[in-house]
Parts: C-alpha cells; sequence; structure tokens
C-alpha cells in the first residue's frame, strides 16, 4: 500500500523530491505538496484503491504525510461499502 500511495504522490503531487526516497512522517507540504496537488493525489487515490474520501477526512493533516494517507486510505479500504 505505501508503494502504491508514493506512486500516487509522484505521479500527482508535483513535488520537487521524489516521494519514493521521504520517510513515511516527513511533512510533505514542507516537501512541496500544494493544497491544488493534494486535489489531484486524493483523486488519483479514490481511483488507485476504489474508496471515496469523506468530507471528514477531507483536511490538510490527512496528506501532510505518506504516514496519515495510509492510515485514512486503510480505513477506507477495510471499511464496509
Amino acid at each position: 500500500m505505501l508503494d502504491q500511495i508514493r506512486d500516487v504522490l509522484s505521479a500527482h503531487g508535483r513535488m520537487a523530491i521524489d516521494p519514493r526516497e521521504v520517510d513515511d512522517q516527513a511533512d510533505l507540504y514542507e516537501l512541496g505538496l500544494t493544497s491544488h496537488a493534494s486535489v489531484d493525489v486524493m483523486l488519483a487515490l479514490e481511483d488507485a484503491f476504489d474508496i471515496e474520501f469523506p468530507e471528514e477526512v477531507l483536511k490538510k493533516s490527512t496528506f501532510a504525510s505518506i504516514h496519515n494517507i495510509a492510515q485514512v486510505v486503510e480505513g477506507l479500504v477495510k471499511a464496509p461499502a
């Protein structure tokens, strides 16, 4: 799952640094992720994992690190439809 998230970030995050090279806890916004790019990342994650982000998780902290993204995505993947 982490590799897939990193691939999505690499393709859609428009960051100056390769997200496959950063720590799971690194602040993605400090590394160049913008709020606009995080929307593209969210849409790509929804497609990649066949999930939909509910409104309550659509906040900056959700996309602040690979770890945070993974926690939310994992919860949504396991959630009953």
